[in-house]
């Protein structure tokens, strides 16, 4: 079979095309034959030596696949041979990679998804909708009716949570960069979108949601966007931070924090996905919104597996509007 392996950290240049023997699944996993590939940054960031986990090299990566069940390891009953599934990302991609043509995985990581779903659709739900569902359902309880603010509103977790919020009867707020992304971010479900280059966002957010503030802020950027934010937030409001795309200094904002009691809560999908209690709800939900139509991902892009180099070029480019999926 074929898989992508990398021998040093570095750019998408350092993604090797090998072949490996087939592996065999263990007892309580199962072999996929692979279909869809969905990308995320992490493994951009694992690739490049900046990620949580630090792989001994080679090492493979990846994250999210779908594709067929081909065969099963001792002690699995729960799918059969041909069945279409897709996976929960695993806590590690060191150990359960998904860039290659055949996967083995714990059978508890399964999910048969709804046939309404296309391969690359498949192979792109699982990490966004979980890191949305956990942020806005399990931490912040987003209610009917209330703003919710979401940064990087055009990511695929963005685009995740603009629908999850309207699923439970929010108003999706989106912060974009520039205002190209614009329109296509109303298409997508949000109701209002503020362009933070060109607009005053403190402002905005305080014009357009209550002057008493919003309580619930999603953000991936962190950096000086906090300030402005934390500015426009109601009292006892949550700002859940799951990334740091900024790169630059994240200020303390001291006087907003004390004077509106604010909870800056760090957030990561591991909640959702490490606890074996969590995911079942999520699971529920997702399906539930995934079947109905009212939760469908949105792909910027798919590549085919021998551009792989290409599709994590096109990942750091940060020209995509939702998510990244390689077939094969």
């Amino acid at each position: 079979m074929r898989i992508v392996r990398f021998y040093r950290h570095g750019g998408p240049e350092v993604l090797r095309l090998e072949t490996a023997e087939l592996p065999s699944p263990r007892a309580g996993e199962v072999r996929i034959n692979v279909r869809a590939i969905g990308l995320n940054r992490a493994e951009a960031l694992m690739r490049a030596g900046t990620y949580i986990e630090q792989p001994a090299l080679p090492s493979g990566l990846g994250l999210e696949a779908a594709g067929l069940i081909d065969e099963l390891g001792e002690g699995v009953s729960a799918v059969q041979p041909g069945d279409p599934v897709s996976i929960i990302p695993p806590i590690s991609m060191v150990r359960w990679p998904t860039y290659a043509e055949y996967i083995c995985v714990p059978v508890e990581q399964v999910v048969k998804h709804p046939p309404v779903l296309s391969w690359e659709e498949a192979a792109a739900a699982w990490m966004q909708y979980l890191t949305a569902y956990g942020a806005l359902v399990e931490v912040a309880n987003v209610r009917r009716g209330e703003y919710v603010v979401i940064t990087a509103a055009s990511s695929s977790v963005g685009l995740a949570a603009i629908q999850i919020v309207k699923l439970l009867g929010g108003v999706p707020l989106a912060i974009t960069r520039g205002k190209a992304k614009r329109q296509a971010l109303i298409d997508a479900g949000a109701d209002h979108v503020i362009v933070s280059s060109e607009e005053d966002l403190a402002c905005r957010l305080r014009e357009i949601a209550d002057p008493s503030g919003v309580r619930v802020v999603f953000d991936a950027i962190a950096g000086p966007i906090f300030e402005p934010l934390t500015d426009a937030m109601a009292k006892n409001g949550v700002l859940i931070e799951y990334g740091g795309l900024s790169g630059q200094p994240t200020p303390f904002p001291l006087a907003s924090v004390l004077k509106k009691s604010l909870t800056l809560r760090g957030y990561l999908v591991h909640e959702i996905t490490g606890d074996a209690a969590q995911p079942d709800a999520a699971k529920r939900f997702i399906l539930r919104g995934l079947a109905s139509g009212k939760l469908k991902p949105i792909i910027s892009r798919v590549f085919p597996f021998d551009e792989i180099v290409e599709a994590h070029r096109y990942l750091e480019s940060n020209a995509q509007f939702g998510k990244i999926v390689v077939t094969i």
